[in-house]
């Protein structure tokens, strides 16, 4: 029905007319998302209705887009797509739908961003850093750092090219994720398994608190610390055992302690979101409590050198005290060079020079061995070797042949040095 115009104002009357006709006026552009129906679709086209704005078709590559729409539509569908041309040479509005669905997928994960959605996301590739992925047709990245525990490439060494081997072996999986950056302008597209399997376990890791004992299994060995596998609420975990935390004695590599599939008992001591830090030692008693009652300042003891550096050398004095000579504490001459008198496997014999049970620390020397015998036998050697002098100098002082010679070397210096001042006065008194 037709508004009726005849007593209204000049302005009141454009109104009226613009709103009975709104949908005229808002003439969508190149570029716009429009919605209509579908009319037909054949092989490589479809035909689609967009009431007032006529007939919209979809040619060939158009028509394929990352959601397959066109692939699971039919007819009489509502579908969205984007104006390529408002109108080609045979009249009609050409569309895309692979353009309309980008638009969709950026809003979807936009959607999933803001609201912490888990979902599925397919590995396609993998490259030194990382994983690339597909999510709504959009690729992205998963980055090595963002990796679940399951999943995280442990390998002795950090050598690269393993681990890219390992990430490798992913390509064709599907990860659980979780979008943690999504910048359509940009093209950037960040995901985590980790956050994604940690809201996932967030209840469980709750109930972990410091302090509780977990039976597992060793699942990996790494050179800085043990991983270790164990269920709790008939939920899989994994935590590590740091090399500090597998013994109390010094330890170089963690695999000369632990090994993969072996079965242990562990204490938690820290969760920070998935990172679960376990100990196995704190699950024994520390060695170096009684440590004062084996071991005293001052005594001799033998102990197998296990490590030399350039400041000095590890001493096993037993299966859990190991000690520390300093170069400082190595004979004269060998400081700059401890190898060369410490040799890794040897048994040697050292003196206690500290021991500090608070910090587990036990010093040791090889200059302090030296006994008293050794002292009295040095200082005798010495006393000798000044006898022998003072005897050489009285025995020279008391031959009448040497005293003689040099009576006459010093009489013969002095006329010398008589000549010479009196031949330098003659020549004075000439000039």
């Amino acid at each position: 029905m037709k508004t009726d115009l005849t007593e209204k104002p000049q302005s009141e009357k454009m109104d009226a007319l613009l709103k009975e006709h709104e949908d005229l006026i808002n003439v969508p552009n190149e570029g716009d998302i429009i919605n209509g129906h579908i009319l037909d679709k054949g092989h490589n086209i479809m035909y689609v209705d967009l009431d007032m704005l006529g007939l919209g078709v979809i040619y060939s590559r158009e028509l394929f887009d990352d959601l397959d729409t066109y692939k699971n539509a039919k007819i009489g569908d509502v579908v969205q797509a984007t104006i390529q041309d408002l109108e080609n040479d045979e009249g009609y509005v050409e569309l895309s739908l692979r353009s309309a669905s980008r638009e969709r997928s950026w809003e979807e994960l936009q959607r999933k961003l803001e609201q912490g959605d888990i979902f599925n996301g397919e590995i396609l590739d993998a490259n030194k850093g990382g994983l690339i992925v597909r999510v709504n047709g959009i690729m992205g990245f998963l980055p090595v750092s963002q990796l679940a525990p399951d999943h995280y490439p442990r390998v002795e060494g950090g050598d690269k090219n393993q681990i890219f081997e390992r990430l490798k072996s992913y390509v064709g999986d599907k990860f659980k994720i979780k979008v943690i950056a999504a910048a359509k302008n940009e093209e950037k597209l960040i995901v985590s398994e980790k956050a994604a399997v940690g809201d996932e376990l967030s209840e469980t890791l709750s109930k972990l608190e410091a302090g509780t004992v977990i039976s597992g299994i060793v699942s990996g060995v790494a050179d800085f610390g043990a991983f270790v596998k164990f269920n709790v609420d008939d939920k899989e975990l994994e935590g590590l055992v740091h090399i500090s935390e597998l013994a109390w004695q010094r330890i170089d590599n963690p695999s000369d302690i632990v090994k993969v599939n072996e079965k242990v008992d562990a204490k938690v001591i820290g969760v920070d979101g998935l990172r679960i830090s376990l100990s196995i030692r704190q699950l024994r008693d520390d060695p170096w409590k009684n440590v004062a009652d084996k071991y005293k300042v001052g005594d001799a003891i033998e102990g197998e050198i296990l490590k030399v550096t350039p400041f000095g050398g590890f001493i096993k004095l037993d299966n859990d005290i190991h000690g520390l000579v300093h170069i400082s504490e190595l004979p004269p001459g060998t400081q700059s060079t401890p190898e060369s008198v410490l040799k890794v496997g040897e048994i040697m014999k050292f003196k206690i020079i500290s021991l500090d049970p608070k910090d587990h620390r036990l010093g040791l020397s090889l200059n302090a061995l030296k006994t008293k015998d050794d002292k009295r036998g040095e200082k005798k050697v010495e006393k000798d070797k000044k006898i022998t002098k003072n005897k050489e100098d009285k025995k020279e002082e008391s031959d009448p042949v040497k005293k003689t010679k040099a009576a006459a070397e010093k009489d013969a210096k002095e006329k010398e040095k008589k000549v010479k001042t009196k031949k330098k006065t003659k020549d004075e008194k000439k000039e």
